[in-house]
């Protein structure tokens, strides 16, 4: 079975709470649990992280690198500001999609930016959560390559 690590970046762990008119009514937990379901069914062990801080995100992908297949990640606010998490994304082993639950190109011009891409593979945004289950897809056909 093919290992996958979902990171989630700043603030994220107040999913539910944290605008849900952006951010849905699906809370952290709950969102884990249907995306290990998921990824189960497509034929991956889920890893989850949910990382506040830069350095610490840093050391969560270079560490996965050597555990998991391939990495989902939203780095949150620091997609717009790390060159750090984009170098590591950069570095990782195999592929990299990045998800973003909002359209950020519908919402303040500061979060048009986002650094990480350069790192992605693929940049899932403003599918809402459902994104996080195009991205499981998608890593699933990026490994068949």
């Amino acid at each position: 079975m093919s290992r996958v690590a979902i990171f989630n970046g700043p603030n994220l762990a107040s999913l539910g709470i944290r605008e849900p008119m952006i951010y849905g009514s699906t809370s952290a937990l709950e969102l884990e649990s249907l995306l290990a379901s998921w990824g189960r069914k497509a034929g991956f062990d889920v890893l989850f992280k949910q990382l506040n801080l830069e350095g610490r995100m840093v050391t969560a992908i270079n560490d996965a690198s050597e555990r998991v297949d391939a990495l989902i990640i939203n780095p949150g606010g620091l997609s717009h500001t790390s060159v750090a998490v984009l170098d590591a994304m950069r570095a990782f082993s195999g592929p990299v999609v990045e998800v973003h639950i909002s359209q950020i190109h519908k919402r303040e011009p500061y979060r048009h930016r986002m650094l990480t891409a350069g790192g992605a593979e693929v940049v899932i945004s403003g599918a809402g959560i459902r994104g996080y289950f195009l991205a499981i897809e998608t890593v699933k056909e990026l490994l068949r390559r």
